[in-house]
């Protein structure tokens, strides 16, 4: 399950990730993900994921206003510069790091699940903050018609909400006939 985890969120990759990657053959490119935040696996993988999927995003999500209150205290110098230096022995130093110790705890937990770091590099940096005004639900499982090639097993599709929903348009207007006027 965690593989299945980590295979979702990394489909969130840019797609300048994949440029110059080729399969084990060594001549067929290596494409990116068709649609992101959208896997095709089996219905029952799909269910037993979904959880910890959540979870995850739910442990970033609770890790985002430590992020934002951490950033008053942060500095933009470079790292080891006279200016990073003086920043490093004052006293908004501890600050800082009082303030982003949630985050770290939060990254932490995070790769205790997942165990990459890039997936969880991903969910911090764009799914955790895409989510921010849900309280839950963040992954949809959609049912296939066509089973599975060689065991006929039942797929399904797991994404994550938010990118490929179905817009509300304009409620158009009811025909006005001569017989209503």
């Amino acid at each position: 399950m965690k593989n299945l985890a980590c295979a979702l969120f990394l489909t969130e990759r840019e797609d300048e990730f994949y440029e110059g990657l080729f399969q084990a053959d060594g001549k067929t490119a290596v494409k990116p993900p068709q649609f992101k935040g959208r896997i095709v696996t089996t219905l029952q993988k799909a269910k037993e994921a979904r959880p910890q999927i959540e979870r995850c995003i739910t442990i970033a999500k609770r890790a985002l206003p430590h992020l934002k209150a951490a950033e008053q205290f942060a500095t933009s110098a470079d790292r080891n510069s006279e200016e990073w230096r003086a920043w490093r022995k004052s006293d908004k130093w501890n600050k800082w790091a009082n303030a982003m110790a949630p985050v770290v705890n939060a990254r932490r937990r995070l790769f205790a699940i997942l165990r990459d770091n890039e997936a969880v590099r991903i969910v911090f940096d764009e799914i955790a903050p895409r989510m921010e005004d849900r309280n839950g639900g963040y992954t949809r499982v959609l049912r296939l018609a066509r089973p599975r090639l060689g065991d006929a097993g039942t797929r399904a599709i797991l994404e994550l909400v938010g990118r490929y929903d179905r817009r509300q348009t304009e409620a158009s207007q009811k025909p006005a006939f001569e017989s209503d006027e």
